[in-house]
């Protein structure tokens, strides 16, 4: 059975920022805000959204962090090749 995830992120160019970031949503900013505001990537209009996704889609950091994560979650920075990101997930469905 194929497992899909569906998740938001925040992309930044270093760690440090990253780190900043996450430490501004757990003390109350909201994920989405902070990601029209600072992310890199063309999801940032939608807040973040990347929609659903299953294995295979994504690079493998970016999956084997998603994956391992509770809905409602949000990940300390994961480095890819793209940079830094910070990963919401907001479902999971088989």
């Amino acid at each position: 059975m194929t497992t899909y995830v569906k998740a938001s992120h925040i992309l930044v160019k270093t760690e440090e920022e990253a780190l900043k970031i996450k430490e501004e949503i757990d003390n109350g900013k909201d994920f989405a805000q902070a990601a029209k505001e600072v992310s890199l990537c063309p999801s940032k209009a939608n807040g973040g959204d990347l929609g659903y996704f299953k294995r295979g889609q994504m690079v493998k950091e970016f999956e084997d962090a998603v994956f391992s994560m509770e809905i409602g979650e949000i990940s300390n920075p994961v480095k890819t090749q793209f940079g830094y990101h910070l990963i919401k997930l907001t479902d999971k469905k088989d």
